[in-house]
């Protein structure tokens, strides 16, 4: 085998958002040797793009606020796919990560009385998102960032992880990576691996998502042997910029609407009332005022319909657009500005004041927004024990977006941040026990690693092929399409096969100059990644005969108990990333009878 730079660690973090950060941490305390690979910069994680808050039944707003209404909101929110104990464990550990963070820094915004401020976020009973103004994913990163780099962690930044390589026995043994600035590869070995790589978005057209969302953790974890469950169940974000061009899929926080943001169609209606199944529609009222006070007396949730479950909203947009009412450029109107002062909202809304102003010449205390769901967020992922976040392959761990089963099919706004805290901190501990137990790797497959260098510069060997900016455009226009937030299955059998000719192209790739600095390279190693993810959300899709949460079929519009006792689960036989798939029905886990009262006494 060439020498190639080289690394060993006890634990080895792949992706520098709040689940590494927080699961580095958490093992370093443990006395354990923490390595961090982040394909960005440090403090450029996507987490810095989660704006309104992280979800916590701290009680600090309403007193009645506890971990009990916070699980039911998530397993009602998650349509009862979720992992039960995962949701269970988020709701009771949530706070404590909360204050935790206080400890170490985080500039919360206050009450009057001194305690952190919770804002209202959809889905949820009561006011519970602990926020830093609109910058709370900011304030998070900084935070934990200040944290790791203080305990005097190693963070390999702008290096792109390839594979994870097995020992002799097909426990975790390391990683082969390469350098973005100079194309030299580097391997190391680890004792853990825990993955924190985030979501998928890159694969659709419109996203929020930043250009690391490539699935590669997702794609790697498959490879390496472990299941991805709930791959179907994308959440498409109701409220991503459509118009102008300049800010398309810029994600405008659901705390525009948690603070009074109103959704109007064409015709500067207020369409969210008529989409309050069998309780109220809006043309009864005589005006705007009497319609909220109305909700408010009876709705179940007391919060206006626009702070309904994203899922939601998100099909009630696309409904008002199909039906002719939506905006001139495909959306439907946001709207803050006649219902909120200038310095209420340049106040509690910094970032999206001067955002739109200065990217889109946007004033949002005066214009309204033109809105459309984008894909945002992936409830799907690796399959892992919810106490310690280990997959099935030995010494693999997962937490945050990467991670399957905390969400269900649908996730509340503002349970991302804390999910990536509570399950970051599960997962340190995760690494730090299996390594007590005597666990770890007893060598290091070589062959591995060169099997994956050998792959990913094969695209300079061919004098011709696929420019890799073709496949992926071709890729992100056809899963939009035909993989977006309304699927039906001759849709989805169409992506299926348009999906395999594009593995076809794949193999095909190729790519002119150097590996230095070369961002077509770097996209044609996230190529691979975006074909698995997409393929096990399209396989995950088509058999999903149902609607639940964030995967809604045109064609089976209501949801199915029986498809309510299951998760999806993928796998793949040979761990080659064009090898063959399978998926199967997976039991959800079953809940114990006082989290069952919970929920009967909810409903």
């Amino acid at each position: 085998m060439t020498d190639y730079e080289h690394h060993d660690y006890d634990v080895l973090i792949i992706g520098a958002g709040g689940a590494g950060l927080r699961a580095a941490i958490e093992a370093k305390q443990r006395g354990l040797s923490v390595g961090i690979v982040t394909k960005s910069l440090l403090g450029k994680a996507h987490t810095v793009m989660a704006e309104g808050g992280m979800a916590a039944a701290m009680g600090n707003v309403y007193p009645e606020d506890n971990w009990q209404v916070h699980f039911r909101d998530t397993m009602r929110g998650g349509k009862f796919l979720n992992n039960y104990r995962m949701a269970e464990l988020h709701a009771k550990e949530a706070p404590d990560r909360v204050r935790e963070l206080e400890q170490w820094g985080a500039l919360f915004d206050r009450t009057k009385d001194g305690k952190i401020l919770q804002r209202d976020f959809g889905g949820h009973r009561y006011a519970r998102l602990a926020h830093v103004g609109d910058r709370t994913g900011l304030e998070l990163i900084r935070t934990l960032q200040q944290k790791v780099v203080s305990m005097g962690t190693d963070v390999y930044m702008e290096c792109k992880v390839l594979r994870l390589v097995h020992d002799e026995h097909g426990a975790i043994a390391g990683a082969v990576a390469y350098w973005r600035p100079t194309g030299q590869f580097v391997t190391f070995g680890a004792k853990s691996i825990i993955l924190a790589t985030g979501g998928v978005g890159k694969s659709w057209k419109f996203t929020s998502n930043s250009w690391e969302s490539t699935g590669d953790g997702h794609a790697m974890a498959l490879w390496a042997g472990a299941e991805l469950i709930d791959m179907e169940a994308i959440q498409f974000h109701p409220t991503g910029m459509v118009w102008p061009l300049s800010v398309r899929g810029l994600l405008v926080t659901e705390g525009v609407r948690g603070d009074g943001g109103v959704l109007r169609n064409s015709n500067g209606e207020r369409f969210m009332f008529n989409y309050v199944a069998d309780m109220f529609r809006a043309e009864t009222a005589e005006s705007e005022e009497e319609a909220d006070r109305w909700y408010e007396d009876h709705s179940a949730g007391r919060r206006p319909p626009e702070l309904l479950p994203r899922d939601e909203v998100a099909r009630a947009i696309n409904a008002e657009v199909k039906n002719g009412r939506g905006s001139p450029h495909g959306g439907v109107f946001l709207d803050i500005g006649s219902r909120r002062s200038a310095e209420f909202i340049r106040r509690r809304l910094p970032s999206m004041y001067h955002q739109f102003m200065e990217l889109a010449g946007v004033d949002i205390t005066r214009e309204s927004m033109e809105i459309g769901p984008t894909c945002h967020y992936i409830m799907g992922g690796v399959k892992v024990d919810a106490d310690t976040a280990a997959t099935r392959v030995p010494g693999l761990f997962a937490a945050g977006e990467v991670a399957g089963g905390m969400h269900g099919a649908n996730r509340l706004g503002g349970n991302s941040l804390s999910d990536l805290v509570v399950f970051g901190q599960r997962a340190g501990l995760g690494a730090a026990a299996y390594l007590e137990g005597g666990s770890g790797p007893r060598g290091f497959d070589r062959g591995e690693v060169e099997a994956a260098i050998v792959q990913a510069t094969a695209p300079f060997e061919r004098e011709s092929g696929e420019n890799p900016y073709d496949i992926q455009r071709d890729l992100q226009e056809m899963m939009q399409a035909n993989v977006g937030i309304i699927r039906n299955g001759p849709e989805i059998e169409e992506a299926i096969v348009a999906l395999e000719t594009l593995s076809e192209r794949v193999r095909n790739v190729a790519v002119a100059g150097g590996r230095a600095y070369n961002p077509g390279w770097n996209l044609a190693t996230d190529l691979p990644s975006m074909i698995t993810v997409s393929k096990c959300t399209a396989r995950g899709a088509l058999e999903r005969r149902e609607s639940r949460g964030g995967h809604t079929r045109e064609d089976f519009p209501k949801a199915d108990p029986e498809f309510g006792t299951f998760n999806l689960a993928h796998s793949v036989a040979d761990g080659r990333w064009d090898g063959e798939f399978t998926t199967v029905r997976s039991p959800l886990l079953v809940m114990p009878d006082e989290l069952k009262a919970l929920l009967e006494e909810a409903h």
